[in-house]
C-alpha cells in the first residue's frame, strides 16, 4: 500500500507547476497550501487515464484519506472512468466523506451516470439528505448536471429549496442550481423567486447569477432585478 501511495505521489510531483499551485491556493482558502502540489487539470486527467489501466489503481482508491489535494482530484477522475454504475456509486460513497473543498467536489462527474438517470435520482436524494457539506453539494450538482433538460421534473425544485443550511458552500450550490434552472426551465422556476421560497441569501445570489447569465433574456433579467430582497 505504501509503495502505491509513494509511487502515485512521485508521479504527481513530477507534474508540479508552482505558479499553478499559487493560483489554486488563492481559490481554496479552506485547503492548507502544503496539501496542494499544483498539478494542472489536463495533466491530472491524463494521469488518471494511465493509472486506470494499471492493476494497482483499485488499491489506490482504498487509500483514504489522501494526503494531498491533487491526490483527491486524481481519485475523482479515476471514479469518473468506472463503467459499472453500481461500482461507481459505491466508489463515490466511499470517497465523499473525505472531500473537503468545493473544487474537488465539483469536478467529480462519473460518465456512467448519464445512462442510469432513473436510478441516480434515488442516490441524489440520499446525498442531499446528508449532514456532510460536500456530500450535499455533490447531490445538488448531480441534479443540476443531469436533470435540468429533458429529464427535468418540477418536483426537483422542491427538493433543493427544502435544503436549509448554514454552510456557505451548500448555499452557493443551491443558488447556482436555481440560477441555472431559471435559464433552462424559467416557467417552472420563477414562482420560487416571485414567492420568495428560498432563504434570503440564496434567493439574492440566485438572482445575481441568473442576471449574469447570457442564457437569461433581458426581459427576464429586468423582472429578476425587481425581485431582490433587501
Amino acid at each position: 500500500m505504501d509503495d502505491i501511495k509513494t509511487g502515485v505521489q512521485a508521479r504527481l510531483f513530477a507534474l508540479q507547476d508552482l505558479k499553478y499551485k499559487e493560483f489554486q491556493c488563492k481559490l481554496m482558502p479552506t485547503v492548507a497550501s502544503e496539501r496542494v502540489i499544483g498539478v494542472r487539470t489536463p495533466e491530472l486527467r491524463k494521469l488518471a487515464k494511465e493509472l486506470f489501466k494499471e492493476p494497482e489503481t483499485e488499491e489506490f482508491l482504498k487509500l483514504l484519506p489522501h494526503q494531498y489535494y491533487d491526490e483527491n482530484n486524481l481519485h475523482g477522475f479515476l471514479i469518473e472512468q468506472i463503467k459499472d454504475y453500481n461500482a461507481a456509486v459505491t466508489a463515490i460513497d466511499a470517497f465523499l466523506p473525505y472531500v473537503d473543498n468545493w473544487a474537488t467536489c465539483d469536478l467529480i462527474s462519473p460518465k456512467v451516470f448519464k445512462k442510469h438517470r432513473p436510478e441516480l435520482l434515488n442516490e441524489i436524494q440520499r446525498w442531499m439528505a446528508s449532514e456532510c457539506t460536500y456530500t450535499i453539494r455533490f447531490g445538488i450538482g448531480m441534479l443540476l448536471t443531469h436533470f435540468l433538460d429533458e429529464d427535468f421534473a418540477p418536483e426537483h425544485l422542491g427538493w433543493v429549496a427544502g435544503i436549509h443550511s448554514e454552510e456557505y458552500f451548500v448555499n452557493m450550490m443551491i443558488a447556482w442550481y436555481f440560477a441555472t434552472a431559471l435559464a433552462k426551465q424559467w416557467d417552472a422556476v420563477i414562482p420560487y423567486i416571485r414567492q420568495h421560497r428560498l432563504d434570503k441569501w440564496v434567493h439574492n445570489k440566485a438572482i445575481q447569477k441568473a442576471v449574469e447569465s447570457y442564457r437569461v433574456t433581458d426581459e427576464q433579467k429586468a423582472e429578476l432585478r425587481t425581485l431582490r430582497v433587501k
